[in-house]
């Protein structure tokens, strides 16, 4: 059987690069196609390696770790270990779903030219075999990401918070919302949201009640004083959710957040809190949102 070395860099390179594009999906986190495209193709570089044979300690187990490393780095640039690792571990586990998938599906079209060779599969199957084979991965792995969100209770979804701002402690139930990705654009800290009515006792009344008037450069109805002590400390903070696109949300940095589960607490300095105008809830379940992150 004649293997070509190009389909194999090609067959890794697709692999690859939708296994990277479906971990970001899964993840939600934001998605550079050419990152993705090089990660890909260090991926697929490796698979030639191993192929060939040329250099032996590329079967190393420790560097096939490193390699994998390497490739979510460059593909997601993870700016924590806790992050790294989190995306590492979706990366494998998405990997374990579409090797299956390709192989199975690769086995009951044309078993016969299937073969093995330095840990790698190898065959004549038509590229096509292996797109497939990738968007029927690709489905279940939406599938079962779906039904496990399905089945999260609200207890496994909201945390009581703690922030405190001037001095001054707000408790409230903060509901951890999974497309909740923002980002304060000059200090890039992560943002809670928070409805305004909670922090009337740690915020003056004037900046509260002037939200839309601040945003707009407005501050004739703030007194000076308040004016003064508060206007450098003030964020702008664009969304595109809550309702609303292309919004903007005032924020504060507060002193720390304290995020309270059973019986674990975690304290939380580089984060900035976003004040809401209106409430989330009717019912009043919860009263503010937090990203993944704060997990």
């Amino acid at each position: 059987m004649t293997i070509y070395v190009d389909v194999v860099l090609m067959e890794n390179l697709i692999m690859n690069y939708i296994i990277l594009l479906a971990t970001g999906l899964v993840l939600k986190l934001e998605i550079k196609h050419i990152r993705l495209l090089f990660g890909s193709l260090l991926g697929a570089i490796y698979s030639i390696v191993t192929y060939t044979g040329f250099l032996k300690i590329y079967s190393s187990f420790i560097l096939k770790i490193i390699l994998s490393i390497i490739i979510v780095y460059i593909a997601y640039n993870p700016q924590t270990v806790k992050k790294l690792s989190k995306e590492l571990l979706f990366f494998y586990l998405i990997s374990f779903v579409f090797g299956g998938a390709a192989f199975a599906l690769i086995y009951i079209v044309k078993p016969q030219d299937i073969l093995m060779k330095n840990g790698l599969f190898l065959g004549t199957y038509p590229l096509k075999t292996i797109i497939l084979a990738a968007i029927i991965a690709f489905f279940i792995i939406v599938t079962a990401f779906t039904i496990i969100r399905k089945k999260l209770t609200k207890k496994d979804i909201i945390y009581k918070i703690e922030v405190k701002i001037n001095n001054k402690l707000i408790q409230a139930e903060a509901l951890i919302d999974t497309g909740n990705m923002l980002k304060e654009p000059i200090t890039n800290l992560p943002v809670v949201v928070i409805e305004r009515t909670l922090l009337y006792d740690c915020i003056p009344k004037e900046i509260l009640n002037h939200l839309e008037d601040i945003i707009g450069g407005d501050f004739e109805k703030i007194p000076e004083e308040i004016r003064n002590q508060y206007i450098s400390r003030l964020k702008l903070i664009p969304f595109s959710s809550l309702g609303k696109q292309n919004g903007m949300l005032i924020g504060i940095k507060p002193e720390y957040i304290k995020i309270i589960k059973d019986e674990q607490v975690e304290i939380k300095k580089d984060v900035i809190i976003a004040i809401y105008n209106r409430s989330f809830t009717k019912k009043g379940e919860y009263r503010a949102l937090m990203g993944m992150e704060f997990v």
